[in-house]
């Protein structure tokens, strides 16, 4: 079985969140309505940054951060 990476850009929120919880502050600090989202299951990173018009790499990597993940 293979584990997920964080910066995957498939990897649904729903299950980075799962996964990494300390990352629901990042979602809410950007006022996004990801978490708890009945879409979230089907979003990715490039979904969420391209509504939410964020600099993609710059949300990662404070995912990342959040995380304790080093890139």
């Amino acid at each position: 079985m293979t584990h997920a990476k964080i910066d995957d850009l498939d990897l649904p929120l729903s299950d980075l969140m799962t996964q990494w919880p300390q990352t629901v502050p990042v979602f809410l600090r950007h006022k996004m309505l990801c978490v708890g989202c009945l879409i979230s299951p089907f979003h990715t990173i490039v979904d969420a940054c391209a509504e939410y018009h964020l600099d993609m790499d710059a949300f990662v990597a404070e995912l990342m951060e959040a995380a304790g993940v080093r890139p």
